[in-house]
C-alpha cells in the first residue's frame, strides 16, 4: 500500500460510524487499529444506553449531536435489525437538594430541545418501578439501551461492502505532514514498520487521540485537547428477578458524572454503575471492595437491595478533555485547516454520549471534509 484517500485511526465505535458514513461517497478508505478487534476499548465497556440528551450544555455538540444521533440510532436499528429498546429511564430525587438538581437537569434538557419529558407523581412511580422509592421522579420515554457490538459490527461490515479496509494490530507511530496530504508511519504487531500516504486523516483513536494529534505537530496543552482517564466500575445484580426494574434508573448527575444508576441490558440482566474516578493510567482492575459503596448508593432507592445481591461484572474507562474539578468540556471535533493541517480532524474527548451520537458525529465529519476534501 502506497496511497490511500482517508485515513481513519482508531476502530471504536466513532471510527467505525465515521468510515461507515464516509464510505457511502468517498472511495480508498483505511481503518488502521492497534488491537486485535474493534472496539475493546470504551466501546466496549460502557452502559449501552441511548441517551435523549437531558445533561449537556444546550448547543453543544454533546447535546445537539445526542439529540440528532438518538433518533438517527434509532431509525437505524429499525431498518437494520440490530438488538435495542427504547426502555425509558426514570430520573429520581429522594432530598431536597436532589430534587433541585434533577429539576436543574429537567430544564437544562428542556433547553436542549429533549422533548416528551413529564414529571411524575410518587404513586406513578410506584405504578412503573414497585422496587424504587424516591420523593420526586421525572420520565424520559425516548432513553433506550442497544448492543454496542452488534453496532458496531453492523459499521464495520457496511464500511467493508463500500470498499473499506480494516487493519488490525498496527499502531500509528508517526504522521508528518507533506505538499498533498501525510505521511503514516505505522507498526505492526511483529515489530516491522511501513509507512504511505494519504489525502485525509481522522483521529478517533480514543484514549491516544491526544497523542495522536501531537504526532502531527499539534500540542495537546496549548488546545485544550490533553486526555485525562476516568475510571468507571460496574457491578452486576446476581438475581434480577428477584426486582421488578425495567427502566432505567438514575440518581441526579453531579458536574463529573452521571451517578452510579441501574441499567436493565437486553438479555434481562441488570448493572449498577458506573462509578467515576481519575486515574493516571488505563487499568481494568475492579475493586471488590468497593461494592459496598454501590450497595448504599442505590439502596437509598431500592430498599429491597442486599449486599449479597451485587457481584463484580467490569470495568470501563472514559478518554476525557475534562479534568476533576473542570466544568463542562464538550467534544473536540475540528478540521485543523486554521493550525495548518487542512483535511485533519481531531476527534478527542468523545465519551458520553458517544454511542449515541455517533451517527451524527460521522455525519459531521463527512460535511467537514466535503468543504475541504
Amino acid at each position: 500500500m502506497e496511497k490511500t484517500n482517508i485515513t481513519i485511526i482508531g476502530a471504536g465505535i466513532i471510527g467505525l460510524a465515521c468510515a461507515y458514513e464516509l464510505s457511502k461517497k468517498h472511495k480508498d478508505i483505511l481503518i488502521i487499529e492497534k488491537n486485535p478487534f474493534f472496539g475493546q476499548e470504551t466501546s466496549s465497556r460502557n452502559s449501552e444506553v441511548i441517551h435523549a440528551g437531558l445533561y449537556y450544555q444546550p448547543d453543544s455538540y454533546k447535546a445537539n449531536l445526542c439529540i440528532r444521533g438518538k433518533d438517527l440510532l434509532y431509525a437505524l436499528c429499525a431498518s437494520h435489525n440490530i438488538p435495542h429498546k427504547k426502555v425509558g429511564k426514570l430520573l429520581v430525587a429522594k432530598t431536597e437538594d436532589e430534587i433541585q438538581r434533577i429539576e436543574k437537569t429537567y430544564n437544562n434538557a428542556i433547553k436542549s430541545g429533549v422533548e416528551k419529558l413529564r414529571f411524575i407523581t410518587k404513586a406513578e412511580l410506584k405504578q412503573m418501578e414497585p422496587d424504587i422509592e424516591a420523593e420526586k421522579a421525572f420520565f424520559s420515554p425516548e432513553t433506550g439501551i442497544i448492543d454496542t457490538h452488534a453496532l458496531m459490527k453492523f459499521y464495520l461490515d457496511s464500511s467493508k461492502n463500500n470498499g473499506a479496509e480494516i487493519i488490525f494490530n498496527t499502531q500509528v507511530i508517526g504522521i508528518n505532514k507533506t505538499s498533498t496530504g501525510y505521511l503514516i508511519k505505522v507498526q505492526e504487531s511483529s515489530g516491522d514498520t511501513f509507512e504511505f500516504t494519504t489525502n485525509a486523516v481522522i483521529n478517533a483513536a480514543g484514549f491516544d487521540s491526544d497523542k495522536v494529534a501531537a504526532m502531527v505537530g499539534i500540542e495537546p496543552d496549548k488546545h485544550g485537547y490533553k486526555i485525562y482517564y476516568s475510571k468507571g466500575q460496574y457491578f452486576r445484580i446476581e438475581h434480577p428477578k428477584k426486582f421488578r426494574i425495567t427502566h432505567l434508573v438514575y440518581p441526579p448527575p453531579s458536574h463529573t458524572d452521571l451517578g452510579i444508576h441501574v441499567t436493565p441490558d437486553l438479555g434481562g440482566g441488570l448493572r449498577l454503575g458506573p462509578d467515576a474516578k481519575y486515574i493516571d493510567c488505563v487499568d481494568y482492575n475492579l475493586n471488590v471492595a468497593d461494592k459496598e459503596i454501590f450497595y448504599k448508593s442505590f439502596r437509598r432507592y431500592c430498599p429491597k437491595l442486599e449486599l449479597d445481591d451485587l457481584i463484580p461484572d467490569t470495568v470501563g474507562i472514559r478518554a476525557k478533555t475534562q479534568q476533576k474539578d473542570d466544568l463542562f468540556k464538550d467534544f473536540v471535533i475540528e478540521e485543523e485547516s486554521k493550525k495548518g493541517f487542512p483535511n485533519f480532524i481531531n476527534l478527542i474527548g468523545i465519551e458520553s454520549p458517544g454511542v449515541t451520537a455517533s451517527l451524527a458525529i460521522a455525519e459531521q465529519v463527512r460535511s467537514l471534509l466535503q468543504k475541504t476534501l
